[in-house]
């Protein structure tokens, strides 16, 4: 941190590509943190990791998948996790929010969703469907082998969930905007 305040601009990152969901995530850490980092695109997730093992770039937001392989085995240094709450499978890396940035959370998430005028009885059945689905354990077994966390959330909590997430990300795409902007 010392060092980015001290060389705004200096620090360079990769990503999976200008307003991908690595960008993001390094321009919300970035504006919690009150520092200006150099973005460096690439065409999608596995070049920008492949720009850190190589020594191109000196940071990378990445998925726990992506990139827990390479951190244990020495190759990359986890700093912190964008959750709520610490990783099962790296328990020891602190949250951003832990380390005192509270407007930092982000999550590569997926969701499920379904005409609005869809009748009760249908929706009732989708539902209980994608719920049993996030519960099966060939899916769990084949998320945990990849090292992707599951967070089933049902319709009332996705919402909520999906109204707080579009308002920390629409903060980052804005400040995003603003400095391409000025460039």
């Amino acid at each position: 941190m010392a060092a980015a305040k001290a060389n705004p601009g200096k620090i360079n990152y990769s990503s999976s590509g200008v307003y991908g969901t690595l960008h993001v995530a390094m321009e919300m850490f970035a504006g919690a943190a009150g520092i200006e980092l150099f973005h460096i695109p690439y065409q999608g997730g596995g070049p920008a990791v492949t720009a850190l093992l190589g020594g191109q770039v000196q940071a990378l937001a990445s998925g726990p998948a992506a990139a827990v392989g390479q951190i244990k085995g020495g190759k990359m240094r986890a700093l912190a996790g964008w959750g709520a709450k610490r990783l099962a499978l790296m328990p020891e890396l602190p949250t951003f929010k832990e380390l005192g940035y509270r407007d930092v959370e982000f999550y590569i998430w997926s969701g499920v969703v379904a005409p609005a005028a869809i009748p009760p009885n249908v929706q009732h059945k989708l539902r209980a469907a994608v719920r049993a689905a996030a519960a099966d354990p060939q899916f769990t077994a084949a998320m945990a082998k990849v090292s992707t966390p599951i967070n089933y959330l049902d319709a009332p909590e996705f919402k909520d969930f999906w109204v707080a997430d579009a308002a920390r990300l629409r903060v980052a795409v804005e400040k995003i905007g603003k400095a391409a902007a000025k460039k």
